[in-house]
């Protein structure tokens, strides 16, 4: 399998670059994080796919990082989106003509900033689409096939709603993470749709009893959530 694209995010809140980067490792990117440009610049720039960049930072601006990028003849080509707060006519313009690809103004939705993502990476051949959707998950006797939505167990096939197989697919695809309630409803099921905890802990009832000896590696971490461990 090919390398999937590495994407950087430099915003200088915390909070966000985090949620930024565990959405975009499990639309099946690497992702990596910084709090300034300062910091940006002491990473090695020219292994990433693309660059999510705030613009009011502290010293450095993301333009200024932008602008410093775009003349590097090692980072000259790779694609740039702006998720910035500032959404003034003149400031979509200023960053597009630094050669920006896309401009986000915040406050923004995660799926909306996830199709950005895959449009920038698919014009520039980096999105993992075609690798992925002919992915196959396994552990032992235990096989999830993405493309089709099947399930088999010791070549056994197991019919199961799409959410318990999007949560399957989750934590078979980062085995030993723990994954708490809260980010497994915020990555299985739509924004729009309020969820409660306990529907999380009957799907992954449904999922043990499914999937036999297998369902015993869904592990349950007291006051955290659930993680698939091998």
């Amino acid at each position: 399998m090919e390398k999937r694209p590495k994407i950087l995010v430099v915003d200088d809140e915390e909070t966000l670059c985090e949620l930024l980067r565990f959405n975009l490792e499990s639309e099946g990117y690497e992702a990596d994080t910084a709090l300034s440009a300062e910091e940006a610049l002491t990473l090695r720039l020219e292994e990433y796919s693309l660059f999510l960049l705030d613009i009011m930072m502290g010293y450095m601006s993301g333009l200024q990082l932008a602008e410093i990028l775009k003349k590097r003849s090692d980072t000259a080509h790779i694609p740039v989106i702006f998720c910035t707060a500032k959404t003034t006519e003149n400031d979509i313009v200023g960053g597009l003509d630094l050669g920006a690809d896309d401009y986000i103004t915040k406050p923004y939705s995660l799926r909306t900033l996830l199709a950005r993502v895959r449009s920038v990476l698919r014009r520039t051949g980096a999105h993992p689409a075609t690798e992925r959707k002919h992915e196959t998950l396994s552990y032992r006797g235990l096989s999830l096939s993405l493309a089709d939505k099947r399930c088999t167990v010791d070549g056994r096939e197991v019919r199961m709603p799409r959410k318990e197989f999007e949560i399957i697919s989750l934590l078979l695809a980062n085995p030993g993470r723990i994954f708490t309630r809260q980010e497994l409803i915020e990555r299985v099921w739509p924004e729009d749709v309020i969820v409660v905890d306990r529907v999380v802990d009957v799907n992954i009832r449904r999922l043990r009893a499914k999937l036999g000896d297998y369902g015993q590696h869904i592990h349950t971490r007291t006051g955290y959530g659930y993680g698939f461990i091998e």
